[in-house]
């Protein structure tokens, strides 16, 4: 039949692009790969993956409804697989950015067990950022 081999792209409605964008790119360090302004479709490269960036108030947006808020999201949240995974520097780093940054835990993803940190983007979107799986000794 069939086997899924990976996530092909996350699509977020959001509120205001450029402060997304900014965030996306800055922040996390996704690169704007394409973008369709008639539509209103603008896609961030993540690793092997996309991050659409969708505005509620163009074409594409409007379609699905309201804009997502404090009490009603789009989605749970999305991870991102990076290396290295340093905790501390991390941590730092998402200070310096001014984003709050959650504690390291061990979580289970595509790979088993491993650390992660969960942050969240201007529009409240939880992002987890997810370090390699813990080797077996």
């Amino acid at each position: 039949m069939f086997r899924i081999v990976q996530i092909d792209h996350v699509v977020l409605r959001v509120k205001n692009l450029q402060l997304m964008l900014d965030f996306y790119q800055q922040v996390v360090g996704c690169t704007l790969e394409r973008q369709e302004t008639d539509l209103g479709l603008y896609q961030l490269r993540a690793g092997l993956s996309l991050i659409d960036l969708v505005p509620v108030n163009q074409p594409l947006g409007q379609q699905g409804g309201e804009a997502p808020g404090i009490e009603g999201h789009n989605m749970d949240h999305l991870c991102l697989r990076i290396e290295p995974f340093d905790p501390q520097a991390l941590q730092l780093y998402f200070q310096h950015q001014g984003v709050t940054a959650g504690p390291v835990e061990s979580r289970y993803g595509a790979e088993g067990q491993g650390p992660s940190i969960y942050i969240q983007d201007p529009e409240g979107n939880t992002i987890e950022i997810k370090g390699p799986p813990y080797s077996i000794t």
